[in-house]
């Protein structure tokens, strides 16, 4: 019944246009306000997604290395073991070390990574590839994969550069003499294979080669690596597994997700979207004021019909119900219109790339939407929350009216 007086309210002509006015100025700010919500939650999704996918591309499901230390000890016996968990799909041993590739006068810092045969079937490098190919040759004849920010630092071109680089390491247990460096380090010689464009931070960092040669520069003993990479089943639980594995290798060793290899990464993400959340609720707040304005007018306006239904026997409880479902109908109805602004816009968006980015990129030239279901009934629950606190104040108002009859 709350809601037909509310219906038949939000219809009916007023004495005051400024009361018709306000309300629907109070639609349109919801209308707008939905319609912002949804349109960046939805881009800041998929740009969030974008972004998971690409560090996707480069660290694997579960990763597993040193607690303590930069190197892990692995028989195959523990390998088998491992590679017959359930969920697990491809595992890559690994070896890596910060180290310096040189190209004449150039020197540029590198995270050297090898990686044994069994690497892409872990992670999606070679798929990223804009030059060459991705070889990492052997023990004797090491190639190596730049990430396109490596490459650029060096000043090559992967598959056109004949001139091999040289790469220089630290080896394990000496110790740094000022009068001699070199004694310190191990170097060698080693050609460009090709190039990798995944991620700006991981673009400027890393190269890859063999894990023989890598392991030969650090000096690593047979069953001595730097980490172990998995992939895993679609489906499975990483949790789960990370559980099973911990189990078995013990606390010795460091056991992580996708998750919690980019931590910070995730967090800082988390953080970005409830700070959107945040503004476009407080602009929500600021757009309710109108509604206010709106429903205490229609108080002042409708004093006569509250009058008349107390007269009637309505309590304070159904007065007060009617214009708090006027407040919830002016709210729904913006709402509504801007979840379908919102969905439009997104879908045209997908389709059409209606507003690019600026500047240019390898990656996208357009804002990437993603819609999700939970962010819909988010702002649906916000929006109603909002609406519901704006319609408390005047329809408690209306509900305290005395009863002043006149005969």
């Amino acid at each position: 019944m709350n809601f037909l007086f509310a219906w038949r309210y939000f219809k009916a002509k007023k004495s005051t246009n400024a009361i018709n006015v306000i309300a629907w100025v109070s639609i349109i700010a919801v209308m707008g306000i939905t319609f912002a919500f949804i349109v960046v939650l939805s881009v800041f999704n998929g740009f969030e997604g974008l972004v998971k996918s690409l560090y996707s591309s480069f660290y694997p499901d579960i990763k597993i290395s040193a607690r303590s230390g930069k190197t892990i000890i692995l028989t195959q016996q523990q390998l088998q073991e491992l590679a017959g968990l359930k969920g697990v799909r491809a595992y890559s041993l690994v070896a890596e070390e910060k180290t310096l590739l040189i190209n004449g006068d150039v020197q540029v810092p590198v995270n050297l990574k090898g990686v044994d045969t069994s690497y892409e079937s872990v992670t999606d490098v070679a798929q990223k590839l804009i030059r060459g190919n991705f070889q990492t040759g052997n023990i004797d004849e090491p190639s190596l994969v730049l990430g396109n920010g490596v490459e650029n630092a060096v000043g090559v071109e992967s598959d056109k550069f004949i001139y091999p680089l040289t790469v220089y390491a630290f080896k394990r247990g000496m110790n740094y003499n000022v009068a001699d460096p070199s004694q310190a380090l191990a170097a060698a010689s080693i050609v460009t294979a090709g190039t990798f464009l995944i991620q700006q931070d991981i673009d400027n960092k890393y190269a890859i080669t063999n894990l023989a040669f890598m392991k030969l520069m650090m000096g690593l003993g047979p069953n001595e690596y730097s980490a172990l990479e998995l992939a895993l089943q679609q489906g499975v639980n990483a949790n789960e597994v990370q559980r099973a594995i911990q189990q078995k290798l013990g606390l010795n060793y460091k056991v992580e997700t996708k998750y919690e290899q980019n931590q910070s990464l995730y967090s800082v993400m988390n953080l970005e979207k409830w700070a959107i959340y945040g503004i476009l609720t407080l602009m929500l707040i600021v757009a309710a004021f109108t509604m206010i304005g709106s429903l205490t007018m229609l108080v002042l306006e409708k004093q006569k019909d509250i009058q008349v239904l107390k007269s009637m026997g309505a309590n304070n409880s159904l007065i007060q119900k009617i214009f708090l479902s006027e407040g919830l109908l002016l709210a729904g109805i913006g709402s509504a219109t801007g979840v379908v602004l919102a969905l439009l816009f997104c879908w045209a968006q997908v389709n059409f790339k209606l507003i690019a980015i600026q500047g240019g990129t390898f990656l996208i030239d357009y804002y990437p939407v993603e819609l999700v279901a939970s962010d819909f009934l988010l702002v649906l629950i916000t929006v109603s929350l909002v609406a519901f606190l704006a319609s408390w104040f005047p329809s408690r108002r209306a509900a305290l009216q005395p009863i002043e009859l006149r005969s």
